[in-house]
């Protein structure tokens, strides 16, 4: 009791210091630190106590940073209206998606003036029938802070829609079921669920996949019948290994029900005739250690993507009847220059998405053996995706395009006539003219004499003299490649002088399966380094200084962020680090926090002394030091499924304590949301213009 008094009455004290504009004091002496031996080695940690989350001091502290932070950026208040009001002013209210097709419907989503969430339409043939909202996500999100649609799917009679809806920000959905025709929601209401479902043939039997509510894992798939209790339903597959996760769907040609179960180095894929809904699933292939594979079906055929002695990853195909891997035949063969991120089947062809040179490229094959043709976009760096192609017998693709300087696109491509046409492109409201940007795709050599690419766009007239200020973003894990992406927020920065860059470092996939691999376990260390030798070159080619070059990073990114202000520090003007994953060894030490056990083929198995030392040479948390930092603004997430919260706020509180500069350091956390942050399409933009702001003030512009 003594120890909860204490602490309540130094979160009160914190409170109102934070209220006056004077920093928190890390409650280090608040509780008694946690301490963990491990391969000889004592870690302390004394901010432990920050995870109790039901804990009301620990929500007072929380509170207070928010205080603080608040305090802080007072004099940001009116750049921070006027970011918010430009970025919101570039968005067209009333816009509407691309329509697309399936079974004599035309689906779209459009959004209403002053709507945070969009309308979920079709109509009956094509855009001249009578339109009918199935979703208004606006009025289903009224009452809430939080609120999240996903998992729409609607039966393939075109009757029903299950749909799922989490008001916390956790990933807890609860699924309905909608009745299209009458526009009354079924009283079939499965809760705490992951929100992936997928319909059975005889519309329905519903599967859906179930969570871990210790880990958060997805990894169990139960089926449901409409008009029965839950309590009913049937658990058809559960995963047992720790490291693995689970999802349902059903294939492009509806044929099949297929269970996929994945980790980062092994998938398992089970079959179902999808008009047998009660049927038993059968094993494609048997799991094995290092064999990747995903599964589609066409024809008389299924189709394998697959690592199989093909580290880029190759096509193959099997007889329905002969799924294991010695029935496997090549399609398209591996090449070691070229990725092959995913392929979108149709009847007659594939469309093959490749990464070569850094870049995403789009591949035609025609089925009946005639030449194949890459699409041309003719920009320095770009990003390009198969969008919706619900449609198996069709010449027609439909693909997403964008780039530094194009807004998002939606294109229909006939692959006989090799004809393209605009369907939809994001229109950007205030003048915006992509004539008066330019982008750049360049490449730096890194410190082990790696070339590694950074995407960068500047407002024409950029003096090159290192004047100008620069915000270099960065991720590089989990073989996710950072796409040059429109964003019609960084105009604001772009429209004030800065320059925006992202690097392509190690722990993406950009340049193949090899620069995942060179960026992950004990050559993490790369990643960072990737990074830095980015930001030094961007510097000593005159786009920046060091007193104005910025970075940014969200998730795994956040690490990054943490990681790279440890090893060099006086870089960098300032950094903004978004739900940072910054406690690296404690997380990966702790089976029961969500995605530990999936990961430890990304970071390695600190129950291993290896993988220990290594992690602890990187960790933000533990490579704290008393030194001097640039300013940082980091954010956190009270509900955030994937980092816990208390990594940012246990980071900036042990950097409080240490750190030997008067630079801001500020601790912004949501407590009504998780990972991505607000909810809403304009909400999100105020956290935005907070990150802006930050920023600009640093670089000395305030208008």
């Amino acid at each position: 009791m003594a120890k909860r008094a204490l602490l309540l009455v130094m979160s009160l004290l914190v409170l109102a210091g934070a209220g006056c504009g004077r920093e928190p004091q890390p409650p280090l002496a608040a509780v008694l630190p946690h301490g963990l031996t491990i391969h000889g080695d004592t870690r302390v940690d004394d901010y432990y106590w920050l995870r109790e989350r039901g804990n009301p001091e620990v929500i007072a502290y929380l509170e207070a940073e928010n205080a603080y932070t608040e305090a802080m950026l007072a004099d940001t208040r009116k750049l921070q209206d006027a970011l918010f009001a430009e970025m919101k002013g570039r968005i067209k209210e009333d816009e509407s998606s691309a329509p697309w097709e399936k079974d004599g419907w035309t689906y779209y989503t459009r959004f209403v003036e002053g709507g945070e969430y969009p309308l979920h339409c079709r109509r009956p043939g094509g855009m001249d029938g009578a339109e009918q909202v199935m979703f208004d996500g606006n009025a289903m999100a009224a009452g809430h802070d939080f609120f999240s649609l996903r998992g729409v799917e609607v039966s393939p009679d075109s009757r029903l829609a299950a749909f799922a809806v989490d008001t916390v920000g956790r990933r807890f959905y609860t699924v309905r079921i909608m009745n299209l025709e009458t526009g009354l929601v079924l009283e079939d209401a499965i809760p705490d669920v992951t929100g992936n479902v997928a319909w059975a043939l005889d519309n329905r039997t519903l599967f859906y996949s179930r969570q871990d509510p210790r880990t958060l894992r997805s990894w169990q798939i139960w089926r449901h019948e409409l008009g029965t209790p839950v309590a009913a339903d049937v658990l058809v597959y559960q995963e047992d290994d720790e490291t693995f996760a689970c999802r349902v769907a059903r294939s492009k040609s509806d044929r099949y029900l297929l269970i996929a179960s994945t980790q980062t180095l092994s998938s398992e894929y089970r079959i179902l005739e999808a008009d047998d809904p009660a049927g038993e699933f059968r094993v494609f292939q048997p799991r094995q250690r290092d064999l990747e594979y995903t599964v589609d079906h066409q024809g008389g055929r299924f189709l394998i993507r697959t690592n199989l002695f093909a580290r880029n990853f190759r096509l193959m195909e099997c007889p329905l009847d002969q799924t294991w891997l010695a029935h496997w035949r090549e399609v398209v063969p591996h090449r070691e220059d070229v990725l092959l991120e995913d392929v979108e089947v149709f009847s007659d062809w594939l469309v093959l998405t490749e990464r070569s040179g850094g870049l995403s490229h789009l591949r035609i094959v025609p089925m009946d053996g005639g030449p194949d043709h890459t699409l041309d976009f003719g920009e320095p760096t770009w990003s390009v995706w198969s969008e919706l192609n619900p449609q198996m017998d069709t010449d027609v693709l439909r693909y997403g395009y964008t780039s530094l300087t194009t807004p998002r696109s939606t294109y229909t491509y006939d692959m006989a006539a090799r004809t393209k046409t605009l369907l939809k492109q994001q229109e950007v409201l205030g003048g915006f003219d992509p004539a008066d940007y330019r982008a750049e795709y360049v490449h730096v050599r890194a410190r082990d004499g790696v070339e590694v690419p950074v995407s960068l766009v500047y407002r024409l007239g950029l003096a090159r003299d290192g004047s100008a200020p620069l915000l270099l973003y960065g991720y590089g894990s989990y073989g996710a490649s950072s796409g040059a992406f429109f964003r019609s927020t960084v105009l604001s920065l772009l429209d004030r002088g800065f320059v925006y860059a992202i690097a392509h470092v190690r722990g993406g996939e950009e340049l193949g399966r090899q620069w995942y691999e060179d960026g992950k376990l004990l050559r993490k260390m790369n990643t960072f380094t990737d990074f830095i030798d980015c930001g030094r070159a961007l510097v000593d080619q005159g786009f920046t200084s060091r007193d104005r070059l910025f970075a940014m990073g969200g998730s795994a990114g956040g690490l990054l962020v943490g990681a790279v202000i440890n090893l060099e520090p006086d870089l960098w003007k300032g950094a903004v680090a978004q739900v940072p994953f910054v406690d690296v060894v404690t997380t990966m030490l702790d089976e029961t926090i969500p995605l530990t056990t999936g990961e430890y083929d990304e970071w390695g198995d600190p129950r291993d002394e290896v993988y220990y030392d290594y992690m602890l040479g990187y960790s933000p948390y533990d490579r704290v030091e008393a030194k001097a930092y640039p300013a940082l603004l980091v954010t956190a997430g009270l509900h955030d499924s994937q980092v816990q919260y208390w990594e940012p706020a246990k980071w900036v509180a042990r950097l409080r304590a240490l750190k030997t500069d008067d630079n801001p350091l500020l601790l912004r956390t949501n407590l009504d949301a998780g990972h991505g942050g607000r909810s809403g399409r304009f909400r999100s933009l105020e956290e935005t213009a907070v990150s802006y702001a930050f920023m600009l003030d640093l670089a000395g512009i305030r208008r």
